[in-house]
């Protein structure tokens, strides 16, 4: 018998069959922290189911096929009728029942809502990112609604269903569930939204409804566009004014709904986003009051640029943890890479970043369950939100390309061919710095808020205090975040400065106040100490590093 010639040895085994969430200390401690004692038991619990879930073979194979089948655009049936519908893998089917069934779209009926949700889209979106774009979408577009009680009343229950009832066979009235999806942006305006020239009519006489209008128009981004319900902005005579756009009408019948193309994406491909147009009798429903569609939907905004954070933190720690499995069943030159000194530099460097993206994640999602109360608490952490959230989104978004790269090298050639999840994160990673506004809005956004709501600066700078006098390189970039803001001088040109260095003064305020020493120390040391490099590897010396590692370290 011959020799074999394809033995295979020196691989890393699969990452499979193990608790996404109670192997990731920075996320469990975090729950741990936030939620009311009397839901920690609970809230661990279904965490962890979730968590074994995300982990498991069979979910992962749920990612793959979502991504390597994508969603196919059917504007006509055979018989040459108009039908504008999406099919999409049966894998892209089971992602949405488990996230919906997770309660992922569903944050604002319990209490810890906001951090039970953002824990778990966290967990599941480290499954695959494109189908995270609906439940996101469902998700946010209740506190839009709720400008108008009696949509609120009839639209809630159905986003907030833990039911995934799928397709446009029936009214959303007929349905366990519905999905909601948005369209704002237009060919002519992209973030400048009030540039907008989607028309809106509204619509009179007997049976026309409270509210009613029709639409005509383009919209150059829809995302998920086989969802129930939409909401979009449009001009009505009193200017611009958010609407809601149903997919099937309460009769049965279809809206006029025309799906133009999908865009072929860098990333996010098992997501279908895709150009729509309003043909004159597209029937919308108003939301709010006319002239008034950015205030209205500003809620929708804030909430999916909290899942902008979540997001990219859960692909940070999924790339950080696909890093870190490598390289501790990969040798070379006699040792396992993760024993390599200048390998454990890098993979510390990253989990680094990827805990300080989780922390941050969560600490905003408690301050979210905290300002739908009462009382001073409340009102604070409104105020802390307004500034932290735009702080937020610029930062930890920008993070996950640079840190997606640098764990994709980890695994040299096994992480650049398809077969691997790496290039799928790293496709990914520049998505959230994208969606619901690009660095520089979030910049101008940060300006314009320390401007008009001078208490959102009293908020955020309280927060970083509680931890003054822990470290001394935090007091000191808390004291240049200090010299910023007092010079307003050509402050919008280095706007991006100023947020980068607020977002790490506030990362290093929440690590040094509850991360283990090792981590804070590192984080303080180079990313505020300005002892660290321009890429990932770059931490001094002296800092416990197998510490670090050991932490990010997935136990399956």
């Amino acid at each position: 018998m011959p020799p074999s010639t394809h033995t295979v040895t020196n691989q890393a085994p699969p990452l499979v069959d193990y608790d996404v969430f109670a192997a990731d200390p920075a996320l469990a401690e975090g729950v741990a922290r936030h939620v009311a004692p009397e839901h920690a038991e609970e809230a661990r619990a279904e965490l962890s189911e979730l968590g074994r879930a995300a982990g498991s073979a069979e979910a992962q194979e749920w990612g793959r096929q979502a991504n390597e089948y994508p969603p196919v655009l059917r504007t006509h049936d055979r018989y040459g009728h108009r039908i504008d519908e999406v099919e999409f893998h049966p894998s892209w089917h089971r992602l949405m029942e488990r996230a919906v069934g997770a309660g992922l779209t569903d944050a604002w009926s319990r209490p810890d809502g906001q951090l039970l949700r953002t824990a778990g889209f966290y967990v599941w979106s480290q499954v695959e990112a494109g189908h995270s774009c609906p439940v996101s979408m469902t998700h946010a577009a209740v506190p839009a609604l709720r400008k108008d009680p009696a949509l609120a009343a009839e639209w809630e229950p159905r986003l907030s269903s833990r039911s995934y009832d799928w397709g446009l066979d029936r009214p959303a009235s007929a349905k366990l569930g519905a999905i909601a999806g948005m369209g704002m942006t237009e060919k002519q305006g992209g973030s400048d939204v009030r540039a907008n020239t989607t028309e809106a009519v509204p619509l009179t006489g007997e049976g026309s409804g409270e509210g009613a209008y029709t639409l005509l128009g383009h919209k150059w981004f829809c995302s998920a566009p086989m969802s129930d319900v939409f909401l979009v902005l449009a001009q009505a005579p009193g200017g611009l004014t958010c609407f809601l756009v149903p997919r099937v009408l309460p009769d049965g019948t279809r809206n006029a709904f025309r799906i133009q193309r999908l865009k072929d994406k860098l990333g996010n491909r098992s997501n279908a986003s895709s150009e729509v147009e309003f043909d004159g009798t597209t029937w919308a429903r108003r939301v709010g009051e006319e002239g008034r569609g950015v205030a209205t939907i500003i809620e929708m905004v804030a909430a999916t640029r909290l899942d902008c954070v979540t997001g990219s933190a859960a692909l940070m720690r999924q790339a950080v943890v696909q890093a870190v499995h490598h390289t501790a069943h990969r040798s070379a030159f006699g040792k396992l890479l993760i024993e390599q000194p200048l390998m454990r530099n890098v993979l510390a460097d990253m989990a680094l970043e990827s805990e300080a993206a989780t922390t941050l994640a969560l600490r905003l999602a408690a301050a979210y369950d905290s300002a739908a109360g009462e009382g001073e608490q409340a009102a604070a952490d409104r105020a802390f939100l307004r500034l932290a959230l735009p702080t937020a989104k610029y930062w930890v978004t920008k993070r996950g390309v640079p840190l997606a790269g640098e764990a994709l090298e980890c695994l040299g050639g096994n992480g650049y061919v398809e077969e691997s999840p790496m290039p799928r994160l790293l496709r990914e990673s520049p998505l959230n710095s994208l969606w619901e506004g690009s660095g520089n809005v979030q910049a101008l956004d940060v300006l314009r808020a320390l401007q008009r709501s001078p208490e959102s600066l009293n908020a955020f700078l309280t927060e970083i205090g509680q931890a003054h006098g822990a470290d001394h390189r935090l007091d000191a970039a808390t004291k240049d975040v200090f010299s910023q803001l007092a010079d307003l001088e050509g402050i919008e040109s280095r706007a991006r400065r100023l947020v980068e260095r607020m977002a790490l003064v506030l990362q290093g305020s929440l690590l040094v106040r509850f991360a283990p020493t090792a981590v804070s120390d590192a984080f303080c040391a180079s990313r505020l100490g300005g002892d660290w490099g321009a890429a990932f590897g770059t931490l001094p010396s002296g800092l416990d590093l197998a510490g670090i590692v050991e932490r990010a370290l997935p136990v399956t």
